[in-house]
């Protein structure tokens, strides 16, 4: 039961920040962001289309190893900004536990 009250606290938390931060993701890094993530789309649809085409399998895992790195890359820049804008605005606020939900989500990019 604990478990699912912090849930909801932290839920709480994060739509807090969402409502003091509205549009934190700056315009040009969100146009960088969208423009990435097109790309990794479309690299996901080859793959499909390699595995549906019989491609070579070290083929297929070399596009699917590109991808991975494409999408780690989006994670990198996203979190940057995160860490800069609600990581810090949050800290200089006073709200210390910030940092474990940020320490969760690094946790969870690293698996």
């Amino acid at each position: 039961m604990k478990e699912t009250e912090n849930e909801g606290k932290n839920t709480a938390v994060e739509q807090e920040c969402s409502d003091q931060h509205e549009g934190r993701i700056p315009d040009p890094l969100k146009d960088n962001l969208i423009r990435r993530m097109n790309r990794i789309e479309g690299q996901v649809k080859g793959v499909r289309s390699m595995i549906e085409r019989d491609v070579y399998c070290d083929d297929i895992l070399n596009q699917m190893s590109a991808v991975q790195s494409a999408l780690h890359s989006v994670s990198r820049l996203l979190l940057e900004s995160h860490i800069n804008t609600c990581v810090m605005e949050r800290l200089k606020e006073g709200d210390r536990e910030v940092t474990a939900e940020f320490l969760k989500t690094v946790s969870k990019l690293m698996r």
